[in-house]
C-alpha cells in the first residue's frame, strides 16, 4: 500500500480504495469506515480534511479517540497503521493529515454492537441481511457453501449412472464409498450442495440460478428496449460438467475465428480470442462462483471487440483484482474444485487466471482486466493489441502505465483522472499521452489545445 502525497489526498477522488474523514468525525462512524475496509479490499483514510483542505492539527481529545476507535469499538480488532503528513493550511496555519492504512482482513469484521459494513465504490454500505454477512464470510474462506447439507435431499437425488461414472473415475470400489469418501453425504445422509450441483438429478430444482447464459450482441456497446442489438442468447442447465460443455460448444460457433499459425509449425482457424483463455475463465466462473448468491447466474458475453464473463460472489478476502495475477490459489468451493479437478476440468483459481494471462499474451493482446462489485466479479478479454516491450522502451517513462490504465478504463478520461489513476504528476502524464498520441495508440478529443473537459481514449480495437 503506497504512501500518499499532500496533493493526492486532497485532489484524489474518494474509490474503493481511498476515503477523507475530517478531525470531527465521531470515533464510532470512523470504525464502520475502518471495518468496511478491512472487509473489502483494504484501503486508507485520510483524516483531517474536511471540503478537500487540509484542517490544522488534532486537539488532544480527537487524537485519542482516533487511536481508541478500533479498540472500542471495532471485533476482532481492525489493525491499522498511520503515517502523518505534515503541510499548511489555506491561511498558512501548520497542519497534520493522518493517513490510516487497513490491509484487507481473512476474517469478518463487526462493530461491537454487531453491525458489519463493507466499503463498495466510494461508499461503506451496511450489510443487513445474514444472506450478505454469510455471503462475505464465504468469499474470506471463513465458511464452504459447497459442503452444507441440501435440506429434503438424499441419495435418490444424485444421478446413478453419474455417481458411478465419478467413482470409477476417483478409484473408489463403489458409489456408496465415493459419497462417503468425498463428504458428499451428511451423517443425515443429505446430499450436500456440491453432490447435488455436480451430479444431481436435476440441479435447478435445488438451485435455479446455477445456470450459465450466453449472449451475443452486435455491437460494442449494450443497449437496451427498442435499441437492444441481441444477436444470441441461450441458458445452459444441468449438471457443472454437463454445463460446460454445452456452453462450450455454442460459444465456439458464435466467436468469430481467424488463422495463426499452431504448435505444429501449420496455420490453423480458432476463435480470435483463445479458447484456452475464455474457456478457462468460464470454468473458473462456474467452479469458484458463489452458490449461495439467489437469483443470480453466469453470464458470457460476446462483444464484437471482446468477451465479458461476469459470475456472482466477490474475489476472497485477500485478494485483489487490482493485481490478478498475484491472487493465491484459491477454491471458494472446495469441494466442487476437487471433484472438477478429479474430473479434469478447470484449475484453483490463482492457477486459472494465470493461464489466462498467459494465453491472451501469447497472441499478442492485452492483459485481461478484472472488475468487481459488492456482488459480482467480471473478467473482460479485450482484443487490443499490445505494444511491445521494444517500442515501449522508445516511449518516456510511466507510458506502458498510462496506457494500461487507459485500456483497462475502457472508457475515455481527463488528463487529470489518468494522472491519479498511475500515481504520476500532471505534466509527466501529459508527456506520456502527447508521446502515446504521436504513436498511434490513443486518440485526444477536444475543443481546444487547452479545453479542460478533453480526453483521451485507446483507438478502436482490432
Amino acid at each position: 500500500m503506497k504512501d500518499m502525497s499532500l496533493d493526492q489526498v486532497t485532489t484524489r477522488a474518494e474509490d474503493q480504495w481511498f476515503d477523507r474523514k475530517s478531525f470531527e468525525i465521531k470515533p464510532k462512524d470512523l470504525a464502520k469506515a475502518l471495518v468496511g475496509l478491512a472487509n473489502a479490499e483494504g484501503g486508507i483514510i485520510a483524516w483531517g480534511i474536511r471540503d478537500r483542505k487540509l484542517q490544522g492539527t488534532p486537539t488532544p481529545d480527537q487524537d485519542n479517540a482516533m487511536r481508541q476507535a478500533t479498540l472500542d469499538f471495532t471485533d476482532p480488532t481492525v489493525e491499522v497503521r498511520s503515517t502523518r503528513l505534515s503541510g499548511t493550511t489555506p491561511d498558512g496555519k501548520p497542519a497534520q493529515v493522518i493517513l490510516l492504512k487497513v490491509s484487507p482482513s481473512p476474517r469478518v469484521h463487526y462493530l461491537t454492537n454487531g453491525e458489519c459494513w463493507l466499503r463498495v465504490g466510494d461508499e461503506t454500505k451496511q450489510l443487513k441481511k445474514i444472506e450478505e454477512i454469510q455471503e462475505l464470510a464465504y468469499s474470506k474462506g471463513e465458511r464452504t457453501h459447497d459442503s452444507t447439507p441440501v435440506a429434503d435431499t438424499s441419495v435418490n437425488d444424485i444421478d446413478p449412472t453419474l455417481l458411478q461414472k465419478y467413482a470409477s473415475t476417483i478409484g473408489s470400489s463403489s458409489p456408496d464409498n465415493a459419497l462417503r469418501a468425498r463428504h458428499l453425504l451428511t451423517r443425515a445422509d443429505n446430499a450436500t450442495v456440491g453432490a447435488i450441483l455436480m451430479l444431481g438429478k436435476d440441479p435447478q430444482e435445488f438451485f435455479p440460478h446455477a445456470t450459465i447464459r450466453v449472449l451475443k450482441w452486435a455491437e460494442k456497446d449494450r443497449h437496451y428496449g427498442r435499441n437492444q442489438l441481441l444477436e444470441a442468447d441461450r441458458h445452459f442447465t444441468g449438471t457443472i460438467p454437463s454445463q460446460i460443455e454445452e456452453a462450450r460448444k455454442y460459444i465456439l460457433s458464435l466467436l468469430p475465428h481467424t488463422s495463426r499459425l499452431g504448435h505444429e509449425g501449420k496455420f490453423i482457424k480458432e476463435p480470435v480470442v483463445p479458447t484456452d483463455a475464455w474457456l478457462e475463465g468460464l470454468v473458473n466462473a462456474v467452479i469458484h462462483r458463489s452458490y449461495s448468491l439467489i437469483g443470480n447466474h453466469i453470464r458470457f458475453e460476446i462483444y464484437p471487440d471482446r468477451i465479458e464473463i461476469t459470475n456472482p460472489g466477490r474475489f476472497p478476502g485477500l485478494a485483489d483484482p487490482r493485481h490478478p495475477e498475484s491472487i493465491s490459489r484459491f477454491a471458494r468451493n472446495p469441494t466442487i474444485a476437487r471433484m472438477a479437478s478429479e474430473l479434469r476440468i478447470g484449475q484453483e483459481l490463482g492457477e486459472g487466471i494465470r493461464r489466462i494471462f498467459s494465453e491472451m499474451r501469447a497472441v499478442g493482446f492485452t492483459d485481461p482486466a478484472y472488475s468487481q462489485t459488492n456482488g459480482t466479479v467480471t473478467l473482460r478479454l479485450g482484443t487490443t493489441r499490445r505494444v511491445s516491450e521494444q517500442h515501449l522502451a522508445t516511449l518516456p517513462t510511466g507510458a506502458a502505465a498510462v496506457l494500461t490504465a487507459l485500456q483497462r478504463a475502457d472508457t475515455p478520461l481527463g488528463t487529470g483522472d489518468i494522472a491519479t489513476m498511475v500515481n504520476m504528476s500532471r505534466p509527466s502524464t501529459r508527456n506520456a499521452l502527447t508521446a502515446l498520441r504521436n504513436a498511434g495508440y490513443i486518440t485526444w478529443q477536444g475543443q481546444s489545445p487547452r479545453d479542460p473537459r478533453a480526453t483521451w481514449a485507446i483507438k478502436d480495437a482490432l
